[in-house]
């Protein structure tokens, strides 16, 4: 079913159910039929489209896999959601079930406007006992068009008999004749992790599982490298069809949030991994440091260290002094890089846009702590940063600017989702 047969089917008072993996950016085809959803409805008239989802986080990745930078507005925030909603500007609405439930109690979101209705896998809704909420929400917006996304829609026919009767269903889902789960497609290794922390645990998942030669699929066709690597990793949910493929080429890894696990249980026989914790790599560098210090200590070379400290151990424990001295180099080492770091000039720098201001409360402070601990940016790739209301501009070192538009992309700053972009004027 093409974008206008699906519109097609609406206006008629069909719904449509997308037979989807329980992931917004797996939802692309849906992307067509909103913008022909949306056409003509200018600012003033009340969000079009409102995307029913689990959370405020599901929500975010609504607002993150929009192919149209600000199409969707994600409800991460019932203060500042509400004030776009009185300004008419919001054609895009994805929100939590019980956040979207306040709005409408604020009477700042008003459901007798929405033309178009989208239930996110209301099988993870149901799941969470929002099914009373999610029932009220849907009794509003009786008159309005329904799109339901499911991963399995066997699992949901009370639901579909009761919000989306007769629903005209797009894409195939993985059950036999007798509407039972098809098995497994194959073996595959999983780890939980938030979309925020999805490009950090990609390298944490290539050292747990001591690959040099890792392929990592973000979507799209898969095509197999000329060298076989030594892992899959998968930081987009794959469809059955698409997991099958990647199968032939090494066994999966996939990373996933928490609602997304029954669904890839539905597809592959899973094993958990364990991925390495702050915890951990503060172990790793400790023990680190502790196999120098026994080589040296192993090499005799600190005759004439010994001498020098001999008096500070007639009156200190040598333990104490030794972390003294651990303290003082550390310290050393913090002012070193402060003193010698060096910003490159303003005119080799880009800017990058990122959607989060004043009136979120964030600082120029709040921003370089994001992209030294999210997006792994040195403190002289970050040149000036200007904070304005509802946005910022941050000056960044041409080799530094796109690692920071994908890793701080999902992060949080002063409790916003981010959405970073190289800024159209740079």
């Amino acid at each position: 079913m093409t974008a206008a047969d699906t519109k097609a089917a609406l206006e008629r008072g069909r719904p449509v159910v997308f037979v989807r993996p329980p992931a917004a950016e797996q939802a692309r085809d849906l992307w067509d039929v909103l913008g022909a959803l949306t056409a003509g409805h200018g600012p003033g008239v009340g969000p079009p489209v409102v995307i029913i989802c689990a959370d405020d986080t599901a929500a975010a990745e609504w607002a993150a896999a929009t192919p149209v930078a600000g199409r969707v507005h994600a409800v991460t925030g019932l203060t500042r959601t509400a004030h776009l909603l009185n300004q008419g500007v919001v054609q895009v609405l994805a929100g939590g079930v019980t956040d979207l439930a306040a709005l409408v109690q604020r009477a700042v979101l008003k459901l007798e406007r929405v033309s178009t209705v989208i239930v996110a896998w209301p099988e993870t809704l149901i799941a969470r006992d929002h099914a009373a909420t999610l029932d009220t929400l849907l009794g509003e917006t009786r008159d309005a068009r329904r799109i339901i996304l499911s991963w399995n829609p066997a699992l949901l026919a009370d639901f579909l008999e009761r919000h989306a009767r007769r629903a005209e269903v797009v894409g195939k889902a993985g059950v036999d004749e007798s509407g039972r789960l098809l098995p497994p497609v194959c073996r595959a290794r999983y780890a939980i992790v938030p979309l925020f922390r999805r490009s950090v645990a990609i390298q944490d998942t290539i050292d747990a599982v001591g690959a040099a030669r890792p392929f990592i699929w973000s979507g799209g066709p898969i095509v197999s490298p000329p060298e076989a690597p030594d892992a899959v990793l998968c930081d987009t949910l794959p469809t059955r069809d698409e997991l099958a493929a990647l199968a032939k080429i090494g066994e999966p890894v996939l990373l996933l949030n928490a609602t997304q696990l029954p669904y890839a249980r539905s597809i592959a026989t899973l094993t958990p991994i364990a991925l390495p914790s702050a915890a951990d790599r503060a172990r790793d560098r400790s023990e680190a440091l502790r196999e120098q210090v026994a080589q040296r200590l192993a090499a005799g070379t600190v005759d004439a260290e010994l001498s020098l400290l001999d008096p500070l151990f007639q009156r200190f424990d040598p333990a104490e002094v030794a972390a003294a001295l651990l303290a003082m180099l550390g310290e050393r080492e913090r002012e070193k890089k402060e003193g010698t770091s060096s910003a490159p000039p303003v005119g080799a720098r880009v800017k990058v846009f990122v959607n989060v201001g004043k009136k979120d409360r964030a600082s120029a402070k709040d921003l370089v702590g994001a992209l030294i601990r999210e997006a792994g940016l040195a403190k002289s790739d970050i040149g000036r940063i200007d904070v304005r209301d509802s946005f910022s501009l941050v000056e960044l070192a041409p080799s530094a600017a796109q690692q920071a538009v994908q890793k701080l992309a999902g992060a949080t700053i002063r409790g916003r989702r981010v959405t970073p972009r190289l800024d159209r004027d740079s």
